[in-house]
């Protein structure tokens, strides 16, 4: 039987998930999208998460990877994009581990997405630095040094004529703007050399939905990094959630295993559920 975790990306408009064959980086069972509720604060997420994880045969110990549109520091959301600002501050780790009854482990979007293309896609066996931007209605970002994840990293939001750049160069921003692909393939350009000088990456890796029409504008831009197109898509979130919570569980059993505990080493669940009533209680 193959080994699974659950994934689950939570957008501004859809909440998505299911579960993920952790042998091939595929998803074991169809994915269900449910809509955002609106307005998207903490408790009306978290039902729907859970109303969710509960459409699926779950088993009580596959841990369930979350993505949230955040800044995520320690399971708490720092920033809050695409959902409520209520959001700032809320323990998305504890609140969606209460709520659901399982493990969950919360990570941010663009983060999850990297580490799917890391594990299974365009980053696989790559050293260096490895950055994965998504091209989307903003930029995201996910930064890896020799496949070790340096999270929360917002490179859409470096500067470029004196704003964020993806109000410059996002895949929204050739739409709204009607910019035919030579011309946003110059604004990505600039870009993208301005990345370049300043992290000196091994490979690019560009993501979000319009990376499926990479044929149009990558093939337009001038280098010295590789750059190539994801290849797990609108897919990513969901399996690289899924990747990120069967790490963080594993870690939890060895730490619970070294601790001589063999009590929480059957049941590293355990471990989880009473870190989270610790951070309820304060």
């Amino acid at each position: 039987m193959s080994k699974q975790a659950f994934g689950i990306d939570i957008g501004g408009s859809g909440i998505k998930g299911a579960p993920v064959d952790l042998s091939t980086g595929e998803l074991a069972a169809d994915r269900l999208r449910i809509e955002t509720p609106q307005p998207s604060t903490p408790d009306a997420v978290a039902d729907t998460v859970a109303e969710l994880i509960s459409s699926f045969d779950v088993a009580p110990d596959m841990p369930v990877g979350v993505t949230f549109p955040a800044v995520i520091q320690a399971g708490v959301a720092q920033t809050a994009a695409n959902v409520d600002d209520a959001w700032i501050g809320t323990d998305v780790d504890a609140l969606l581990t209460e709520r659901t009854g399982h493990d969950v482990f919360v990570v941010n979007d663009a983060d999850a997405a990297g580490i799917a293309e890391m594990k299974f896609g365009a980053g696989r066996k790559s050293t260096g630095v490895v950055l994965v931007i998504t091209l989307g209605t903003g930029v995201g970002s996910a930064t890896f040094v020799d496949g070790t994840l340096v999270p929360n990293t917002e490179l859409g939001h470096v500067l470029l004529h004196g704003d964020s750049a993806e109000r410059y160069m996002a895949s929204s921003i050739r739409e709204k703007e009607d910019l035919d692909w030579e011309t946003w393939a110059a604004r990505l350009q600039e870009y993208f050399s301005h990345i370049e000088f300043l992290f000196s990456p091994t490979r690019l890796i560009v993501g979000g939905g319009v990376s499926k029409k990479h044929k149009h504008f990558l093939p337009l831009l001038d280098l010295k990094s590789e750059i190539v197109p994801a290849k797990l898509r609108n897919e990513a979130g969901i399996v690289g959630a899924a990747v990120l919570a069967h790490r963080e569980e594993k870690a939890l059993r060895k730490a619970a295993k070294k601790a001589g505990s063999s009590e929480n080493t059957a049941d590293a669940a355990g471990a989880k559920k009473e870190k989270t009533k610790t951070k309820a209680a304060k």
